[in-house]
């Protein structure tokens, strides 16, 4: 068996470094493809990192609380037939011969860009070239960084899409009724000055119901629909939630409503507070999400719910949902159409969670 090494991934744009929090396994554990080994934390998001390669956990290199750049050693993974000498010897090359990026070329790669569309400005960010396109629309408080695991996975065989919805990220915050229609009507633009004639449209949380919207609005330009912890599926939805979010502007008083956003609460880290705390204090921020709020979770009770007619929206969907999720209840996924998966032990930001697994699906439904 090959000796294989684990290396520090690069999540994001702008991660050039992450933090070691802490082993999951132990030396001489055996270990599988997907199995999570470690835990890592970025200036963005603590997450754990995932053994891509069947076999046994020979070394643990980096310690608990080491600071490591980009494609530094981790540990070594290799069969309990492997010499000592055989992964000593490969673990000095591996450190000889390893370079850590630059600063400055840290970010290479695709970076988001802003257009006027439709009398707004819009965030975006392309990456991949060919196949059908795929559009990634975030929820409710939400922006392109939500995809942050997924994007570049996705994008390894066709064009992927991110965007900012009006009133979110670096987007122009000025909405005129915050309706699900206005925030679809978005989209359609977006797909009309991209260039974009059909799409596959994948959806979280409020995204999913923004998805059904462009689907029921323009069903020529959808090819499929996948839908995360969508809303728009059901009635129910954590009002004390999505009240908080609205209300909430310093770190105290968000903390205990973003915990709810992850089945592991430990997900949810310092810098990760301080990204939204800054976003609620921009300008138009929060009377946008008011009339956002008020216009699809009115009275806490989602206004759009497209569950009785979902088929009918587009050829294909497939639904992902996270058992443990706090937001929208995951029974919400139970007796829907085409491909429905529920992923035990992960909440509402379970394409963040359990990336892997949520990018393997969705590269077998995009085919």
């Amino acid at each position: 068996m090959p000796i294989h090494m684990i290396t520090m991934p690069k999540w994001g744009l702008s991660m050039e470094q992450g933090q070691v929090n802490g082993w999951l396994k132990a030396i001489g554990d055996k270990v599988a493809k997907g199995d999570e080994v470690l835990d890592v934390e970025t200036d963005k998001i603590a997450s754990g990192v995932e053994c891509t390669f069947d076999g046994t956990l020979r070394r643990q290199i980096a310690q608990e609380g080491d600071t490591l750049p980009i494609g530094a050693l981790l540990g070594v993974v290799a069969d309990e037939a492997t010499s000592d000498a055989e992964i000593d010897a490969a673990v000095e090359a591996f450190q000889r011969d390893f370079v850590a990026a630059a600063a400055d070329t840290a970010d290479a790669g695709p970076q988001p860009e802003k257009a006027q569309i439709a009398g707004r400005t819009v965030r975006y960010l392309k990456m991949g070239d060919g196949g059908t396109p795929v559009a990634l629309i975030h929820g409710f408080g939400g922006d392109l960084n939500n995809w942050l695991f997924n994007h570049a996975e996705l994008a390894a065989h066709r064009a992927v899409w991110a965007l900012d919805l009006p009133g979110h990220g670096e987007s122009g915050k000025a909405v005129e009724t915050g309706s699900v229609d206005e925030l679809a009507d978005s989209v359609i633009a977006f797909l009309d000055d991209r260039g974009i004639e059909r799409a596959h449209l994948v959806g979280h949380s409020m995204g999913g119901a923004v998805s059904m919207t462009v689907a029921a609005k323009a069903p020529e330009r959808v090819v499929s629909l996948a839908l995360i912890a969508a809303a728009g599926l059901g009635e129910e939805i954590n009002r004390e939630y999505i009240e908080g979010f609205v209300a909430g502007s310093t770190r105290n008083a968000l903390k205990p409503h973003l915990l709810k956003l992850f089945a592991d609460e430990s997900l949810v880290t310092r810098q990760l507070i301080e990204d939204i705390v800054k976003y609620k204090r921009l300008e138009g921020v929060k009377e946008a999400l008011q009339k956002i709020a008020a216009s699809s979770f009115e009275g806490g009770v989602q206004q759009r719910v497209y569950r009785d007619r979902l088929e009918t929206l587009a050829p294909r969907t497939l639904v992902i949902w996270g058992a443990r999720d706090q937001i929208i209840p995951a029974k919400q996924a139970q007796g829907l159409p085409g491909s429905v998966h529920v992923i035990e032990g992960k909440g509402h930001m379970v394409q963040m969670e359990a990336a892997s697994e949520v990018n393997r699906l969705l590269n077998e439904f995009f085919g």
